[in-house]
């Protein structure tokens, strides 16, 4: 069976084995005070244009979810997502157990708006009864979206201009970061995003890492005692030279950005194949996640020889069915997939 489930059911790309393995007899200090992370964060600033920013390792996107909203907001303070967002509908209430409220807004392919956002936050501003409501303070957005769409640079500019007037953090959800990058209908750089936003994350754990994730605090009210947050919600490791070493392996000489646009490359063929066999798509996705709506017949013909996710009944003929690659996708493991796609 092939795997196009998810894009991270591998372990971890070679020349990051290659490294732990000929660093395995060093010793480092702990928590992230080492000398690999402190080289990582200097080769991912190159991107950045931010000498400032606060760089933190953290091991999951969940974990880097609520830290960074239970470490920016008070308790009365709520953060604004998407319904279709990973904190809402992913992460079994993790922000609501820091105490904190979810405001979902519906999106667009997963999108939401700067109007959107704006109304939310005017509604507060205007409320009479400010202290009977919880007051947003943060917007949350994925890059790419739950359903594999990217916002562009006028619409992450737009939705950071409403941010600024109603001082309102934006955070971005990057654990697939690599893959938006790499799409061919991406517009946005990371240097774009340190100038927009005030805190993102670059995936690893989707993108090529055993696991780990690297936090990016560009607004410095974010950044004092950040590492103590870190260790109050049970988020630091004690060996962070294992984060360190796998973000400088993927950022030192461009590695996160080839694997990554090599895995769009990979899931725009797969896309191609389906449009051809006259398959509708769920979604138009231009990064490495496909939802395409398929027969009953078709679902049991490809379930055959690939494993693929399941995203719902569309009607009592037809399923919504996604397909994922990644960097450790096999162009052997492509071309089975395009050619059973073209025999339905």
């Amino acid at each position: 069976m092939i795997r196009f489930n998810n894009d991270y059911n591998h372990g971890a790309h070679p020349q990051i084995l290659k490294a732990l393995a000929e660093t395995n007899d060093q010793s480092y200090c702990g928590y992230g005070l080492d000398s690999l992370c402190q080289k990582a964060s200097e080769e991912i600033k190159k991107y950045l244009d931010c000498p400032t920013a606060a760089i933190h390792y953290l091991v999951g996107g969940t974990q880097t979810n609520y830290t960074v909203i239970a470490a920016a907001l008070r308790p009365y303070q709520s953060v604004i997502s998407a319904e279709s967002g990973h904190i809402h509908a992913h992460e079994t209430g993790a922000v609501e157990n820091t105490g904190h409220k979810i405001h979902t807004l519906p999106g667009k392919d997963g999108k939401i708006t700067a109007a959107q956002i704006e109304a939310v936050a005017a509604d507060y501003a205007e409320s009479t009864i400010p202290e009977h409501i919880t007051q947003p303070k943060m917007v949350y957005i994925s890059f790419p979206t739950e359903y594999g769409t990217l916002y562009s640079l006028n619409e992450l500019e737009a939705i950071s201009s409403v941010c600024r007037k109603y001082d309102l953090y934006l955070f971005v959800d990057g654990a697939r970061m690599g893959y938006g990058l790499g799409s061919v209908k991406n517009d946005v750089s990371l240097s774009d995003l340190a100038r927009l936003t005030d805190a993102f994350y670059l995936g690893g754990t989707k993108c090529g890492t055993l696991f780990g994730e690297a936090l990016v605090i560009l607004n410095p009210k974010l950044q004092p005692d950040f590492r103590s947050c870190i260790k109050q919600n049970g988020a630091m490791l004690a060996k962070g030279w294992l984060l360190g070493l796998q973000f400088y392996t993927m950022f030192r000489d461009g590695l996160y950005f080839k694997i990554t646009r090599k895995a769009d490359e990979y899931a725009m063929r797969i896309k191609e194949a389906f449009a051809e066999k006259g398959i509708p798509a769920y979604i138009e996705s231009f990064t490495n996640q496909q939802f395409v709506v398929v027969t009953n017949r078709q679902k049991e013909q490809l379930a055959e020889n690939f494993i693929f996710e399941f995203e719902g009944k569309i009607d009592e003929d037809h399923s919504c069915i996604r397909f994922c690659t990644s960097w450790s996708t096999t162009e052997e493991e492509v071309r089975a997939l395009t050619e059973e796609i073209r025999r339905l």
